[in-house]
């Protein structure tokens, strides 16, 4: 199994959705703004107090940049219909280092 990529990450965010699918419908790959959100979690109708995610994974680059991205290509487009909380998820896998890097923010849509 490879390990530094971009597939992986994406793998253990989903094993990570997997316990938490009884509050969110997960997208990957999803069409959104300027083009595709790697992770869309959108909260189910009956916790919609929960708040949205957008994850967008990198290797070899920075979390920061992964957080710049979100907003450049206009993400939280794909999320029409929401309207609450939105947590913008950044991270980074260094295939050098072998350490991941993780940046939240946190908006109102």
């Amino acid at each position: 199994m490879k390990y530094n990529d971009e597939n992986a990450l994406s793998c253990v965010i989903s094993l990570a959705y997997y316990s938490a699918q009884k509050n969110y419908t997960l997208h990957r790959e999803m069409p959104a703004g300027k083009g595709f959100a790697d992770i869309v979690m959108i909260p189910r109708k009956l916790h919609i107090d929960k708040p949205a995610v957008v994850i967008e994974l990198k290797w070899d680059k920075s979390a920061g940049g992964a957080i710049e991205q979100i907003k450049e290509k206009q993400y939280g487009d794909a999320l029409k219909e929401y309207q609450g909380k939105l947590l913008l998820v950044g991270i980074n896998y260094n295939k050098m280092t072998k350490k991941h890097e993780c940046v939240i923010e946190t908006m109102q849509k």
